[in-house]
């Protein structure tokens, strides 16, 4: 069970079989540009439908609140294994909490 607080931006996501927490801290923020460049971009290509599989996963790992026992290919498998429709649902609330903020 997961201990996401959706008032902090926090979503779930099910990865080989346990529900992990999404938390988009500022240091998992910071750490997510990094690689894949200005959120507001992110944001923007997300809105546009230009999002890749890739980054999604990218953000994913970033904002994961213990990678405990995983690797980033694992959060990849799992986007695909729950498939998109279901990984659009912590997608959306980290690019909310992106945007709006806590």
């Amino acid at each position: 069970m997961s201990n996401a607080n959706v008032l902090r931006g926090e979503a779930c996501i099910r990865i080989a079989g346990e529900v992990r927490t999404l938390r988009p801290s500022f240091t998992a923020l910071v750490a997510a540009e990094e690689e894949l460049g200005p959120l507001f971009a992110l944001v923007e290509r997300a809105g546009g439908g230009e999002l890749r599989l890739a980054e999604i996963a990218t953000l994913f790992w970033h904002c994961l609140d213990s990678r405990e026992g995983l690797t980033r290919d694992a959060v990849g498998e799992a986007v695909l294994a729950n498939g998109l429709a279901a990984s659009t649902k912590p997608l959306r609330a980290l690019l909310a909490a992106i945007l709006q903020g806590r």
